[in-house]
């Protein structure tokens, strides 16, 4: 067995991975904004003693870890989501874990979970998208994973879309993340419905799935929805037209609300005479969890 953790902007997922990519148990946990002042305190831990608690019932070989980010030689290089530098994760966390630990981009983690589980399998070009607190991206060509060695590369949600736009984490404005992310779609939404950070996700896909043209709020929710979609059609076409892929594979939370998001999409792609393959990731959420132990 092994441990894979997906380190999100918000959040740790860690679970446990059998031989077949299948996750047998899974515990994830939200950082509260007092454990973000200190996270990476928080991170090691979370990891340290979920660990130790797997230890107790399974037999563990490995540690696999996604993050949204650079990576080198066991350091996290930038994490812009997460706001670390410079972290040399691998050597504090084998201070108190014995086991052998590896680190990558979570976008990439998450696109080779797909490559041999999911949505991706059987074709020879392929694009991966993640969004969630940020926009992250993976390229298949001949079947193989593009890879930037030691650099991050394919950093897709810092593709430009506006000019002069929305200052972004990374330094630079108009950055495609800052457009098309979910975190960026969910807080227009509660924005323009005048609502706070406690109006949680799945309270908003509830209000998009039952928006009628009756209802009060109808016109600003649609609004926002077909902004939404015509930013991250943008980014995608973009994308398309530079690789060529055969199919889109789209994960991070974005899966949740593939339902009232994924068809406007595809015909937006399709308007623009864009012949390609668009599907939610089949791993959901997952991906990056099975996808750090490959």
């Amino acid at each position: 067995m092994k441990v894979g953790i997906d380190l999100g902007g918000s959040h740790i997922a860690i679970g446990i991975v059998d031989q077949n990519g299948r996750i047998r148990e899974k515990v994830e946990k939200r950082l509260t904004n007092v454990e973000k002042k200190d996270v990476t305190k928080s991170i090691e831990n979370t990891i340290t003693e979920q660990v130790s608690q797997f230890n107790e019932r399974y037999e563990i070989e490995e540690i696999g870890i996604a993050i949204p980010g650079w990576a080198e030689n066991g350091v996290m290089i930038e994490t812009g989501n997460i706001g670390i530098k410079n972290y040399p994760i691998i050597e504090k966390l084998q201070e108190k874990i014995n086991l052998p630990i590896k680190i990558r981009n979570d976008a990439k983690c998450a696109a080779m979970a797909e490559h041999k589980y999911g949505c991706l399998q059987g074709y020879d070009r392929s694009l991966f998208l993640t969004l969630g607190t940020g926009i992250g991206g993976a390229v298949f060509y001949h079947n193989k994973l593009l890879d930037a060695g030691n650099k991050p590369g394919y950093e897709v949600g810092h593709m430009v879309i506006e000019k002069n736009g929305i200052p972004c984490t990374c330094g630079r404005q108009g950055c495609f993340e800052r457009y098309a992310s979910m975190k960026a779609f969910k807080n227009n939404l509660r924005k323009a419905l005048g609502f706070d950070e406690t109006t949680r996700g799945e309270q908003l896909l509830d209000m998009i799935r039952k928006n009628k043209p009756q209802n009060e709020n109808y016109e600003t929710i649609e609004k926002i929805v077909s902004e939404y979609i015509e930013n991250l059609s943008i980014g995608i076409i973009n994308l398309i037209n530079i690789f060529e892929p055969e199919i889109i594979g789209i994960g991070g939370s974005f899966v949740y609300f593939q339902d009232v998001l994924l068809p406007r999409l595809k015909e937006k792609i399709k308007l623009e005479k864009k012949e390609v393959i668009i599907e939610a990731a089949v791993l959901g959420n997952d991906a990056g969890i099975i996808g750090a132990i490959l």
